[in-house]
């Protein structure tokens, strides 16, 4: 059924009608169609724009439709032009001409954002719900490798010695960011746009407080115009689970490295993992590279919806109907990968004696060569210098800083003594540096306290 043939003496073209629908993307919202169909009627009868018996017999055919939705009893047909159609003509099937008032004071246009901003704000707990588990499972994981020495990079050249809580601790920080962008984006999707009509409201007395109050909105939109033609929520929700995806894809590209034969860091759990059809010796972190792969995936779906509103004059147009499956596709994929990723992380085996190795290598305890020396009275860009030639002279002879004999040291400067080496053994490095942030057992823990109780919060407010 068209709810809007009364216009056209023709019908639509076979093809054009096929382009023209979007049930098989839309018909998720069957729910929230019809949530929001049940407190806009309410609302009619409250405010005698429709008969009140009128109103309680719409209320009773939407509830059973719901029920039956739910239960599988009916479904969707595919050849409605939108779930807005379908709930209405299924109405009015059940119940007869009475259906036919339900879009009274109302149009598909704010209709539709009403049901995306519906769905969304159930999808955000839940994204919101999937990064906490990976938090947990971060946070997991690092409380039992506080003491795990592992190399820290820049330029992915070995840098300074670390620990793996406090790498892990990192990722921590973002998703604890991408979580805040989570709910801002939430605030703004939790504003009730029903009401605004097709651009400019309707001339009956409808009450929009009350259904916003109906539907646990926390405020109404506030013009008509933008109600109906906006879609930054959206975007918004986009862009933060893009960020939520880059992530992700930075923690698999690490993991991916961490278990190849070069590093050896950990070793994926075979659930996690897959083989080579060809080569029997294979175990492939699929999972990372998948999440990464789809990275780019998510970022297309950000693009698409910018790209499709960067042109649009006020209000409402058709390009605008693209906007939900990018918006499903997007939290379908990353729901899809959080939950996986953290499944990956929680069952990986750390190797923590070949981490150790890995941060003994690669003078990553060169600058606290230096520091040793400047706490010694050396200016800090000559001790720098020093510590250079030092470099130098152990790859001619291939050896560690550590190695060196204490005459070798003395050749370079004078002021090295026998507590050099407790100054750079790699426990030291790590445990010396106890400033907020660092990677010393003192920080982590500040750092870990300060991970459960944001998780505990979070989860309280769920």
């Amino acid at each position: 059924m068209k709810l809007w043939g009364g216009r056209f003496k023709k019908g639509t073209d076979t093809l054009v009608n096929d382009f023209n629908s979007s049930i098989n993307v839309d018909s998720r919202l069957y729910k929230e169609d019809i949530e929001g169909s049940l407190a806009h009627v309410k609302m009619l009868g409250k405010q005698e724009i429709i008969p009140n018996k009128s109103s309680k017999k719409i209320e009773d055919g939407l509830n059973e439709i719901l029920k039956r939705l739910d239960n599988g009893v009916i479904e969707v047909d595919p050849t409605s032009e939108d779930i807005h159609s379908f709930v209405e003509g299924t109405l009015t099937y059940y119940i007869g001409a009475c259906g036919k008032m339900l879009h009274t004071g109302r149009s598909r246009n704010d209709q539709v954002t009403l049901d995306l901003r519906l769905y969304l704000k159930k999808a955000l707990d839940n994204i919101v719900s999937c990064v906490i588990e990976l938090e947990e499972v971060i946070h997991k994981k690092a409380s039992e490798n506080m003491e795990t020495i592992m190399p820290g990079y820049t330029h992915m050249q070995k840098a300074q010695p670390i620990t793996l809580a406090h790498h892990l601790l990192a990722y921590g920080e973002m998703l604890r960011r991408d979580i805040g962008r989570l709910q801002d984006t939430y605030k703004r999707t939790d504003q009730m746009p029903l009401g605004s009509g097709a651009l400019a409201t309707s001339t009956y007395p409808i009450d929009r407080e009350f259904v916003a109050k109906e539907l646990e909105f926390s405020d109404v939109t506030w013009n008509s115009l933008d109600s109906v033609s906006d879609r930054d929520y959206v975007i918004e929700t986009l862009s933060a689970l893009s960020i939520i995806m880059m992530h992700l894809s930075r923690f698999s590209e690490e993991i991916i490295l961490w278990c190849t034969n070069e590093f050896n860091f950990i070793e994926l759990d075979d659930g996690y993992s897959t083989g080579s059809s060809i080569m029997p010796q294979k175990k492939n972190p699929d999972v990372a590279e998948l999440v990464r792969g789809k990275t780019g995936r998510v970022y297309g779906d950000l693009i698409t919806l910018l790209t499709v509103m960067k042109g649009i004059p006020l209000a409402y147009n058709k390009d605008m109907q693209e906007d939900k499956e990018a918006l499903f596709d997007a939290l379908d994929t990353v729901t899809l990968s959080l939950k996986t990723f953290t499944g990956m992380l929680d069952t990986m085996k750390i190797k923590k004696e070949v981490m150790r190795k890995g941060a003994a290598g690669g003078f990553t305890n060169a600058t606290d060569v230096a520091d040793y020396l400047v706490k010694h009275g050396i200016a800090f860009r000559n001790a720098h210098e020093i510590v250079g030639e030092i470099v130098i002279y152990c790859i001619n002879k291939n050896k560690a800083i550590d190695e060196l004999s204490l005459n070798e040291l003395k050749s370079f400067s004078p002021i090295f003594e026998e507590d050099i080496y407790n100054s750079i053994d790699l426990l030291t490095c790590v445990e010396e540096r106890q400033v907020i942030g660092g990677p010393s057992t003192k920080s982590v823990k500040i750092q870990l306290d300060r991970l459960a109780k944001f998780i505990k919060e979070i989860k309280g407010g769920l």
